[in-house]
């Protein structure tokens, strides 16, 4: 017993050690602590229960018969009482643009569908931002306007019908391009959006399924305490329609995502804050965004931050993501022209399979989308005023130089794809202060940074198929 004791008190030293080295390794789904994170989302639910059935308004479920006007009118029977609930009976609901308000609970549930009109003329529209810029646009097939303390829940379906705009646009781009308009195409094919949250706060949408949007699905506009959670958005359905982006938060505050599963032809979560001198001009930036436990399928971009970036995005976690044959899992992207800066970005336990890059980082993103020159031919006086936006200059051109800094990235595991990443600054503004902790990347070839500056590595395992490792170019303190 007593030589027990005695190799007891030995090893004491040591198992001190080893409980302080423990102790000082931060446990690794350990989130940081951040002081905004309880103030994220919807502060509040619409509690009156009374409830508004859109039949009893003359709405038809057949799939056929056109309810708007119905539908509507039972959004506002419920709005003028003060707010309630707005049902459907199982069946199909062919509508165009809906527009809800103070205190309504839009219920869609299993067993219901609401197809969306097919007709551009049935989305009325309205002066809104599309793709960083403000202009006239068709409103959404479902719409929250300058409203507060809304909701749309259920287990039923929301499907768009959105192939006849993606066929639009596909001919619009293939007569564009020979112009040299590749520019501006985006935004004269004019196409709905699934659902617009704008200038709102206290908006919950819940566990709807929402599939084949005309262009982005969940457009969160210029709000604030916007909860959205359990939402499924399926948009290759028949097809892979362009731009049919997942979730756009966009120069907005507050913003819980959660429990939801994307899968799209474009950006599946993503942070935009305006484009070019229309974006400078408004100024403002999305942060206090809290993406968590949801995964992505297709797409452009697990998580995007930009091109739109103008207003600055900042105040960002993401964490228990799962990307499944996206095509960009993290993904930082702005242009010469954007300006704005992305700063304090948190992402954590994220695992992705099949991705074609995990990490990526581009200051100079698809130049032929993202700078705007006038052709020969076209005269500046008669052209609409969305393409004079365009094409106003930023002065001086310093305010359109991005910046990327104070990135955490850990607690990332990576199996099957092409490019481990891809980091590329400008000579202008370098990609400063990214920090990369607890990766295993498994990749067809290794990939490279440029124009970068104070990055750090910690327990960062990249294997490649031809055996590369990552090219630094240009850069200052930058060593794996």
């Amino acid at each position: 017993m007593k030589n027990r004791n005695i190799y007891f008190l030995l090893l004491l030293p040591f198992i001190a050690l080893v409980f302080a080295a423990f102790q000082a390794k931060p446990v690794k789904d350990e989130l940081p602590k951040l002081a905004w994170l309880k103030e994220v989302g919807a502060k509040r639910m619409p509690t009156k229960k009374k409830v508004y059935e859109v039949t009893k308004y003359g709405a038809l479920n057949d799939g056929k018969t056109l309810n708007t006007k119905a539908i509507q009118a039972a959004i506002d029977a419920c709005a003028a009482k003060g707010g309630g609930i707005v049902t459907f009976k199982p069946g199909d609901y062919l509508t165009g643009s809906i527009y809800l308000k103070k205190g309504v609970h839009l219920r869609i549930d299993e067993g219901v569908q609401i197809l969306g009109s097919q007709n551009l003329a049935d989305y009325p529209e309205i002066d809104t931002r599309v793709a960083g810029i403000e202009m006239r646009w068709p409103s959404a097939l479902i719409n929250v306007l300058d409203q507060e303390n809304v909701a749309i829940s259920g287990k039923g379906i929301v499907h768009a019908q959105g192939k006849p705009f993606w066929d639009l646009y596909w001919n619009m781009r293939k007569e564009y391009e020979p112009k040299g308009l590749r520019w501006i195409v985006d935004y004269d094919a004019k196409r709905p959006r699934t659902l617009l949250v704008s200038e709102s706060s206290d908006v919950t949408i819940k566990d709807i399924t929402m599939k084949q949007a005309g262009f982005w699905t969940i457009h969160i506009l210029y709000s604030n305490h916007i909860t959205v959670d359990g939402v499924v958005i399926q948009n290759n359905i028949d097809g892979h329609g362009p731009s049919t982006d997942g979730i756009d938060i966009d120069s907005s505050s507050y913003i819980l995502v959660q429990n939801s599963d994307i899968d799209c032809n474009d950006d599946n979560f993503c942070l935009k804050a305006g484009r070019d001198w229309d974006g400078l001009r408004v100024n403002r930036p999305t942060e206090y965004v809290l993406i968590r436990d949801c995964i992505s399928r297709a797409g452009g971009g697990l998580i995007t931050f930009g091109s739109e970036t103008s207003g600055g995005i900042r105040h960002v976690l993401a964490h228990n993501l799962k990307a499944k044959g996206t095509g960009v899992g993290i993904r930082f992207k702005s242009a010469t022209t954007r300006g704005g800066t992305v700063e304090n970005i948190y992402m954590q336990d994220i695992e992705m399979n099949g991705v074609g890059t995990p990490i990526e980082v581009s200051m100079n993103w698809n130049p032929s989308y993202s700078y705007s020159t006038l052709p020969e031919g076209y005269s500046y006086e008669t052209i609409p005023q969305h393409w004079k936006t365009m094409l106003q200059k930023v002065e001086p051109e310093e305010r359109g130089i991005p910046k990327f800094k104070d990135v955490y990235i850990s607690d990332i595991k990576v199996n099957d794809a092409k490019k481990a990443l891809s980091a590329a600054g400008i000579p202008q503004s370098s990609i400063e202060n990214f920090h990369l902790n607890d990766i295993e990347i498994e990749a067809k070839t290794a990939g490279e940074i440029s124009y970068a500056k104070d990055w750090t590595f910690d327990d960062v395992d990249i294997d490649t198929e031809d055996d590369s490792e990552i090219e630094i170019q240009n850069s200052t303190n930058v060593n794996l």
